[in-house]
């Protein structure tokens, strides 16, 4: 787990290697243990170290092979690479090291762009093939390593995040007023591969692009699981589903040990993550380190799980902190939670996982996490009705449960510098509900929750907040293997028992009842979502800022709106529509250059 960077030249010049150290500095959290910077004539890499699989320097970054004509920079962790290692051995290649990074190298000395195909885990990868004079660039199926690339005549650049892009100068810092409406649609959503920035955009997952020393590329998207029934699996009933998927299950725990240091849970008490310490447990792992957080409570809101997460702990004995925060450490969190961001996220529960992970890094550098389940297993409320309307309306029950605003609205919001006339997210989600290989309105909606949504929501906050203290989280619930099951799934075994159904029958094998039959509960950061007392004045603050101003985002009329009715900041499914205005503002303020 690391921060990478790097710059391709088209036009003949020498890559700016000062641009390449300034983008690995601003990195320095992602990769606190070492850093290193490598250069070739026309393209240059840069690394920030997070030290989990081999400690050694033989597993420095960027790492070059000379004899194989090939250098790499690598974010993330690659699980099969005992079982790839050997396997390229008995092909006859040799290792230096005893590193996944090294792997990768090898892997794509034997396998070529097909490299991927191979590779189990989560990854961003720069790699350079000196001999054939390209840039290869590659993210995980999942999108859980980000990669932001920022394009000019003559010059790529990319990095981890997108901060580090602009610490490397030069890039159009213009808002997008596509991504905008995106994000002001889709609680704070901007999908691949736009960001609010102009200048900046990220590869998607799953995606591998290829860049010529003369500028030209392609890429081709190397993986996509069919969101339909396989006549593979026909016979099979519920318990035979429940087997299969907690088998899989099972297997992307066990993966998820891989590393030379201890791993860790972040243990909310929800279902996801209570599971993965059961079947942790389960496998042999004994004084499991677990992790819970609360916060204080507003009248009759709690702002922490503790009974669930307790029980839990109790019943497999794992070496569990809770971690108690009060409304007083709010503030000074926000204002580091948002210099953390690598893009602006509304979600109310980011400056959670960032006080969270503060606390997490102090005992283990690796933890496994339940996100990603409810996305998998149709686990939030607007997957029920999807479950029984025809094929052709999964695009209005999907947009009456899930957008914060639709375009009429949004032309009250949104400054007239930044206006759009057409619904551009309207647009986005028909086309690509629409695409072909998902069988019913719930699969389409599961494939869009999976690939589109979730890289760009729960998984890029838990990335960027956890690696804002150098520590690395794993998530089981995106194992490849196990979405590629729970596509193939038939949806009424993911929707029963009010979704989650197939995980619920499983769980009953290991948990108690209680915490598998609870209300779903969603991070409680009371304070914030109220966004109220001195958390509120900083919004304000932000929004009336002179840069706010300026800028022209938003229209005066409908901030003042906000301002005079806090009763209708509440937008659906619990965001916080000032919030979002306002946590934009603030992102925008720290890092717009």
């Amino acid at each position: 787990m690391c921060g990478i960077s790097g710059e391709a030249r088209f036009d003949g010049s020498r890559p700016d290697t000062d641009a390449v150290i300034r983008m690995s500095q601003a990195m320095e959290s992602r990769g606190p243990d070492d850093t290193g910077h490598w250069t070739d004539g026309w393209v240059a890499l840069g690394h920030r170290r997070l030290t989990i699989i081999d400690l050694s320097d033989a597993g420095a970054q960027p790492m070059v092979r000379e004899d194989l004509g090939l250098a790499l920079v690598f974010n993330g962790c690659i699980y099969n690479y005992p079982q790839l290692r050997e396997e390229l051995r008995t092909a006859g290649h040799t290792f230096r090291s005893t590193s996944d990074t090294e792997v990768i190298l090898v892997a794509y000395a034997e396998w070529g762009e097909a490299f991927v195909d191979h590779l189990v885990g989560m990854f961003a990868i720069g790699l350079v093939d000196r001999t054939r004079r390209r840039l290869v660039l590659a993210r995980d199926r999942l999108g859980i390593k980000p990669l932001y690339l920022a394009e000019s005549h003559g010059r790529l650049r990319f990095a981890s995040t997108l901060p580090a892009l602009l610490h490397g100068g030069d890039v159009d810092t213009d808002i997008d007023p596509v991504a905008l409406h995106h994000y002001l649609s889709w609680h704070s959503i901007v999908p691949a591969p736009r960001t609010v920035l102009r200048g900046v955009r990220k590869l998607p997952p799953a995606t591998l692009r290829v860049v010529e020393a003369d500028g030209r590329s392609r890429e081709h998207v190397y993986w996509q699981p069919e969101y339909a029934r396989d006549p593979a699996h026909a016979g099979r009933d519920a318990r035979d589903w429940q087997a299969a998927v907690g088998d899989a299950l099972r297997t992307a725990v066990r993966r998820r040990l891989v590393a030379d240091v201890p791993v860790g849970v972040l243990l909310s008490g929800g279902l996801d993550s209570s599971l993965i310490v059961a079947l942790l447990a389960e496998a042999g792992q004994h004084h499991l380190q677990t992790f819970s957080i609360g916060f204080d409570g507003r009248g009759d809101e709690a702002g922490d799980e503790f009974h669930y997460s307790d029980q839990v702990a109790r019943a497999f004995g794992t070496d569990h902190r809770r971690i108690q925060l009060a409304d007083n450490d709010l503030l000074p969190a926000v204002r580091a939670t948002v210099a953390a961001m690598t893009e602006p996220m509304g979600s109310h529960d980011v400056v959670a996982f960032h006080l969270l992970s503060e606390q997490v890094a102090k005992h283990v550098k690796v933890a496994q996490s339940g996100q990603g389940a409810d996305e998998v297993f149709a686990g939030y409320g607007y997957h029920q009705p999807l479950a029984v309307v025809p094929r052709d309306g999964a695009a209005e029950v999907f947009a009456g449960a899930f957008f914060d605003r639709d375009h009429a609205e949004l032309s009250r919001v949104v400054g007239p510098a930044y206006a759009h006339d057409r619904d551009v997210s309207r647009e986005l989600l028909v086309a690509e509900l629409a695409v072909p290989g998902a069988e019913t309105a719930l699969d389409a909606v599961l494939r869009l929750d999976t690939h589109r949504m979730l890289p760009d929501d729960p998984v890029k906050r838990v990335d960027s907040m956890s690696m804002a203290w150098g520590l690395e989280v794993r998530t089981p619930f995106l194992d490849q293997d196990l979405v590629a099951l729970a596509a193939a799934c038939p949806p009424e075994h993911k929707v029963a028992q009010g979704g989650k159904g197939v995980l619920k029958e499983i769980a009953r094998e290991v948990l108690p009842a209680e915490v598998i039959d609870r209300p779903k509960g969603y991070f409680p950061v009371p304070a914030l979502r109220n966004v109220s007392g001195r958390v509120r004045d900083l919004v304000l603050d932000a929004l009336r800022a002179p840069a706010a101003q300026e800028r022209g985002l938003f229209q005066p009329e409908y901030v003042d709106e906000l301002l005079a009715d806090p009763a209708v900041t509440q937008a659906a499914a619990g965001s916080n529509k000032l919030w979002q205005l306002g946590l934009l503002e603030l992102w925008l303020q720290t890092h717009h250059r």
